[in-house]
């Protein structure tokens, strides 16, 4: 006969695996009682499936079962294509999960334009944005930021794990247009630099000339 934690284990396998969604631990619960230690058996199914067909992931504090990333391939069919973000979508989502939370006005001071209700509207259908209360400034403006199913669609576990500005760059993610700007910003400020060297130089020679100057005065006198 099984033992209890075997038991155990087995109901927990089981509710993920029926589950339509990523699951919190209370979630687990709610099926499998209060008596089990929810993390420890979590580990160990993790470690289980490590090498499986299926992989047992977590992304945020919730849990789910997921095709082996490297096997992906083989189950993908022809399909309608979902409609893709716009570019304002994508860097609207890009601000928020970077910047988290943030109001409408915050996220059009960052991109320089208006953002138009719409973009939001489309990120929060996708289920990726939700509204996350108000900032206690005057006004009370709306305040969003991303969801658990964020981090699931695009694999992350939490926040930390977005990618930094040099892992876009190394993916090719980066808009050319975007890396020549910030190129010609770093050429600016590196000529901005040189012209205040230049003028403190100068300004060094006049006091010397000064100095000079009045030295020979001096000795004329």
């Amino acid at each position: 006969m099984p033992d209890s934690l075997d038991i155990g284990k087995r109901a927990v396998e089981a509710t993920l695996f029926a589950s339509e969604k990523p699951m919190t631990i209370a979630d687990i619960r709610a099926y499998v009682g209060e008596e089990l230690d929810i993390r420890r058996i979590l580990a160990d199914l993790q470690e289980d499936f490590r090498d499986r067909g299926i992989v047992l992931v977590r992304t945020g504090d919730r849990w789910h079962f997921q095709t082996a990333q490297d096997l992906s391939h083989l189950l993908r069919r022809e399909r309608a294509e979902m409609r893709k973000l716009s570019r304002a979508g994508m860097e609207t989502l890009a601000i928020i999960a970077y910047h988290e939370p943030v109001s409408r006005a915050e996220i059009e001071a960052i991109r320089g334009v208006q953002v138009a209700k719409g973009t939001l509207d489309v990120l929060m259908e996708a289920g990726w944005v939700r509204p996350a209360g108000r900032r206690e400034v005057p006004g009370r403006p709306l305040i969003y930021a991303t969801t658990a199913e964020f981090l699931t669609h695009f694999g992350l576990q939490s926040r930390r794990d977005l990618p930094g500005i040099e892992d876009l760059k190394a993916a090719g993610l980066l808009d050319p247009v975007d890396m020549a700007l910030e190129q010609m910003e770093l050429e600016a400020e590196a000529e901005a630099e040189a012209e205040r060297e230049q003028a403190e130089s100068a300004e060094r020679e006049n006091e010397d000339d000064d100095g000079v100057l009045l030295e020979n005065e001096t000795e004329s006198a």
